[in-house]
């Protein structure tokens, strides 16, 4: 059983950066694809950054391109995004998520939450 725990959220004035870190535990032999989601209340779960079981990042949704970057350290159990240049509209509570990789599913930020079926409890990012 897979459990993700996630840090380093707070609060950051405009232009500011944070690192946050996601400790996975009872990893199986499964290769797993990670993610970074967010959420603000009242809309859904979005996907911005995912990096496959290689540790290439994968993709990025567009708002993120540039001022975010997906990383992980499989020595560790821990994978990471370091938040660049941030600003309001990245407010929000971010998870991590890790989906085991399988034919026919892209790990991909298109892919949504569909095949992420391990989430941590979710860090907030207040940006203001």
């Amino acid at each position: 059983h897979v459990q993700l725990v996630e840090s380093g959220g707070g609060s950051v004035q405009p232009g500011g950066s944070l690192r946050l870190s996601c400790v996975a535990s009872g990893y199986t032999r499964d290769n797993y694809c990670m993610a970074w989601f967010r959420q603000v209340p009242g809309k859904s779960r979005e996907a911005i950054a995912t990096i496959d079981s290689r540790g290439r990042p994968t993709s990025y949704i567009d708002s993120v391109k540039g001022r975010f970057t997906i990383s992980r350290d499989d020595a560790r159990n821990t994978l990471y995004l370091k938040m660049n240049d941030l600003k309001p509209a990245d407010t929000a509570t971010y998870y991590c998520a890790a989906g085991t990789e399988k034919r026919g599913w892209l790990c991909a930020v298109s892919a949504g939450t569909a095949g992420f079926g391990y989430w941590g409890q979710g860090t907030q990012v207040t940006v203001s």
